[in-house]
């Protein structure tokens, strides 16, 4: 591990001081478009179109809420680091913002967690995606899927930037114009002017057990998979550090992002569970998607949202092995992390995107080993550390935001609302959840696997500056 320079307090930060990033040598070949596309790209993909079937059967029609609960919570961490990455740009993002508000520490412990955050779902959408495939190819094996997948967008990502972003842009025009359609057809539904359908009124929502069937714990269950679901949003200010016009464009996408997000998401859930009995079989067998679409019998429909589900999940490995690499990159240059790690050729961290698509391919092995309850199993055990980096968010801002009031008003492009009372209230909020995890057994695993990660990567980062602090006034 490389050495941290000697860090001044946290408070004491000017905050123009520009912090130590990997942005320099990296390109800026990012445009707006792509910018936008790539803050609804990252966020939709297993998590929505894979995992919420799942929720949906935990959680029945309650998943309305529990969508809606965290839309809300992910709308205020979104403006709070879209008020942060547009006074400083920088592909660490929230990482850099812990470490000037908070201290490096911080910055190691959000930036690290982040970092295994992304690795993990990438194995995740690469598992979704070869699920599809296996069902259009049956008796192929699912860790070779798997692998060709991963061989194919670490290679991707191992080119220029603007080629990722081009990528991208079409990936996520086509899962999000599907979901445009996917929404339309399912009001009409529920409105009952779709030829061949009737309105299917409130049934859905309060028969089969009522609208929280499983109870509290069953909208625990949903609110959870509906975190992990929007996780990945953040992304698009780490993208923002290479684009032409990283204020302007950070402060855009994070403005048009927030309110897509809360609409395709709460309207999909709210369409699916409308529609469909939250206790037909095919809801998490094949996803709600699909399943909706199949239940109102338009032809080759379920088959054509396979195809649009396979998109959207590669997209979503894409976008991830990318914020992965670029925060990694960004660690090392701030004295985070191993020093190979930050060499930049021709403007892409090549070898950190190699290291990033690690444990893509450990998800080879694994998906070998175990097939059936793999995908679950990582799901659960990365949900709540989405949590933790909000966390990271929230307090990071409300420390710099004083500090910008005084010293650098001009920078405040984009405002938090109502501050410091939102900021709290989204605080108050990641607090109730994790409270609500310690309270029931199925999700306490998961919290003391996070809490395991995060108290390690603390203890670490804080010992690093210590040994850099005590190490300081003897290189002077």
């Amino acid at each position: 591990m490389s050495r941290s320079p000697a860090p001044a307090p946290a408070e004491s930060v000017p905050v123009d001081t520009p912090t130590p990033t990997a942005d320099a040598p990296l390109s800026h070949g990012l445009k707006q478009r792509h910018l936008s596309m790539i803050a609804l790209g990252g966020v939709i993909g297993a998590g929505l179109f894979v995992g919420s079937g799942t929720a949906i059967a935990a959680a029945g029609p309650s998943i309305i809420l529990a969508y809606a609960v965290s839309g809300a919570l992910v709308m205020l961490v979104m403006r709070m680091l879209g008020e942060m990455a547009a006074a400083n740009p920088a592909s660490g993002s929230f990482s850099v913002h812990a470490e000037r508000a908070i201290g490096p520490w911080a910055g190691f412990t959000a930036g690290w967690s982040f970092w295994f955050l992304l690795c993990v779902a990438v194995g995740l959408e690469g598992m979704g995606a070869a699920a599809i495939m296996t069902g259009w190819f049956p008796g192929t094996p699912a860790w070779a899927w798997v692998a060709v997948f991963m061989v194919l967008f670490c290679v991707t990502n191992l080119a220029a930037v603007k080629n990722f972003g081009e990528f991208e842009f079409w990936f996520a025009a086509l899962k999000v114009g599907a979901i445009v359609l996917f929404l339309g057809i399912g009001v009409l539904a529920i409105l009952g002017v779709l030829p061949g359908t009737d309105s299917p009124g409130a049934t859905n929502l309060t028969g089969h057990g009522g609208f929280m069937p499983n109870g509290a714990e069953g909208l625990i269950v949903g609110l959870l998979a509906s975190v992990f679901a929007y996780g990945g949003l953040e992304t698009v200010t780490i993208a923002a550090a290479e684009s032409e016009h990283p204020v302007q464009g950070v402060a855009k996408a994070v403005r048009t992002a927030m309110w897509r997000i809360a609409i395709f998401y709460v309207g999909s859930m709210a369409v699916v569970v409308t529609l469909l009995p939250w206790t037909h079989e095919s809801v998490a067998e094949k996803g709600p998607y699909v399943a909706t679409l199949e239940f109102l019998e338009i032809p080759a429909a379920g088959q054509i949202m396979n195809v649009v589900v396979l998109i959207a999940l590669l997209s979503a490995m894409n976008a991830n092995i990318y914020g992965a690499s670029r925060m990694a990159c960004s660690l090392v240059a701030r004295g985070q992390g191993p020093r190979t790690l930050g060499k930049v050729s021709n403007g892409v961290p090549r070898i950190a995107v190699l290291t990033s698509s690690v444990f893509g391919f450990v998800c080879v092995l694994l998906s070998y080993w175990r097939p059936d309850d793999l995908f679950m199993w990582l799901l659960n055990m990365i949900g709540a550390i989405i949590l933790v980096v909000w966390f990271f968010i929230a307090v990071s801002q409300l420390l710099l935001r004083r500090r910008l009031e005084r010293e650098a008003p001009e920078k405040l492009v984009v405002r938090m609302w109502a501050y410091p009372y939102l900021t709290y209230v989204a605080l108050a909020g990641m607090a109730a959840i994790f409270v609500l995890m310690a309270r029931e057994e199925g999700t306490l695993k998961q919290l003391y696997f996070t809490g395991g990660l995060t108290l390690a990567l603390a203890v670490t980062g804080y010992l690093r500056q210590r040994i850099a602090a005590r190490k300081a006034p003897e290189a002077a």
